[in-house]
Formats: C-alpha cells, structure tokens, sequence
C-alpha cells in the first residue's frame, strides 16, 4: 500500500487528498500518509469506501472517465500499438470496470471536462465537478459487489504515468456540450459528489408532501450534502406538518426519508 500511494502522489503531484466516506454519516478526508494506512484499512474493513481526489486548486488539470469497459479502454486510452497513452492512471474498481483519470497540460474549466466526457462516454451521471474516485488498494465495499463467501472486490491500479501529461485540444464555446440542454448527460447527475448547483424544495414539488421531501432529499444526496444538511433543509423549507406532528414524529420521518434517499445513492456514487 506504501508503493501504490508514493505513486498516487507522483501523479497528482503531491496535491491530493484521500476520503472515507459513510453512506449516513457523509464524507471525511484523510491525509495521504503511510501513517494512516492502518485507519483507512481499518475503515474499509468496516464498510468505508476509501476515495480519493485532487484538491481544489489542482483539479482543474485532472479529468476522470467513470464506468469505462475494456472496449472504450482500448479506443480511448491506448494508441494504435495498444500502449497508453500519456497522462493516464487506470483503476479498476471492480472486474472489468474501470475509472479513468487524465492529468491535462492545461487546466480545463467545467465545459471543457463535460464535452470530453461525453465524447470518452463517462457514465452520463458521474458529474465531474468535485468528483471523487475510488482508490486502489482498498476494497469497493458496493454490496452488489460481495461475493457469495462474503468478499469485496479490490481496486486495482492498472497503470499510472506520473512523468507525462495529456495534450488535451481546446474546446471553442460553439463546440462546448451544455449540461442542461444535452440529450447525453443526465440533469440531475448521478453519483456522491455532483453538481453544486443551490436547489431548494419547491423545484421538486410531486404535488405530494412525502414524495416532494424524498425527491429533494435525493437531489441533495446526489449533491454530496451531509445528511444532517438535508435534515434541517427539508425541516425548515417544509411549511406543511399536519400528518408529523411533534418533534419526535417529525425526526423518525426525516430520518427514514434520508436514510432511503442515500440507499439509493450508495448504488450509484461511484463504480
């Protein structure tokens, strides 16, 4: 595990961050230490998904591809002598699944990364704004995953070039894929970390009190906010509590709304 994070640092240059993340409690970063290998290791055993990611002032100049099978491996990120091409780390997250990152030489701002994202067909819902990947070494503990003698899959670093970059063309704005009005990408994205757009409750209205507090509540989850946000987001923007009366009602019905809505997350946030 040492070998695997020195060269995760080569790549991301030192700027980076590992994340543990709980589908209830949300998601805490870790500093990619040797030191804390036995805490990551100890979360994973738990049921952790351990990620990973560049930080803020970097990730403009990283561009991750979810949910990629050998055929778009091939066509994608090998040359026509089947040698990678520059810039790449691949990570197989589960077998015959891969995520891809691409270090550019230039940073590429959000449109740019939607409109080569679609062109490598990253999965519609994985937004990459803010986006975490899995890191290898550690187990993808996704429960369609467990084996039938009770085993998770290891993510594995396929292969990693920390000495180049991708040359990566720029994208004229006439060019550029909007992500609301594209056929191909998803407007309400999928996965943990995903847009950061602000909402609020009443562009989820279902003409239904429950049903507009769920949908909501899975648009944020899908948004990376903590499930103690949604809580007080849906308890305060919510005018409407004749069938919850009473703070105990009202805290068992929140609880079971939001625990619901990152079940449903957790199927989805990243491969």
């Amino acid at each position: 595990m040492n070998n695997i994070l020195f060269k995760l640092d080569k790549f991301f240059r030192g700027d980076w961050l590992l994340g543990v993340l709980n589908i209830k409690k949300g998601l805490w970063t870790v500093s990619p230490k040797s030191s804390n290998i036995p805490y990551l290791k100890a979360q994973n055993a738990n049921g952790q998904h351990i990620l990973m990611q560049p930080q803020k002032p970097a990730q403009p100049y990283f561009l991750m591809a979810d949910d990629i099978d050998g055929r778009l491996l091939k066509i994608h990120h090998k040359d026509a002598a089947g040698q990678w091409k520059p810039g790449r780390m691949v990570v197989e997250t589960s077998p015959a699944n891969y995520q891809i990152w691409i270090r550019s030489e230039r940073p590429l701002d959000l449109h740019e990364k939607l409109h080569w994202l679609s062109i490598l067909k990253n999965d519609p819902g994985a937004h990459p704004k803010n986006r975490w990947g899995r890191c290898p070494g550690f187990r993808n503990r996704k429960k369609k995953y467990k084996s039938e003698s009770g085993k998770y899959p290891l993510s594995k670093l396929v292969w990693l070039d920390w000495k180049s970059s991708a040359h990566i063309p720029i994208v004229r704005t006439s060019k550029r894929i909007s992500p609301v009005n594209s056929q191909s990408l998803s407007p309400q994205p999928r996965g943990f970390v995903c847009q950061q757009n602000d909402i609020n409750r009443s562009q989820y209205n279902r003409g239904n009190e429950s049903a507009t507090d769920f949908a909501y509540a899975l648009a944020l989850a899908r948004r990376g906010t903590s499930p103690a946000v949604i809580y007080e987001r849906i308890r305060t923007e919510r005018t409407k509590w004749d069938n919850h009366r009473g703070h105990k009602r009202q805290n068992a019905y929140l609880e079971r709304t939001i625990f619901k809505a990152f079940k449903i997350v957790s199927l989805s946030f990243t491969k």
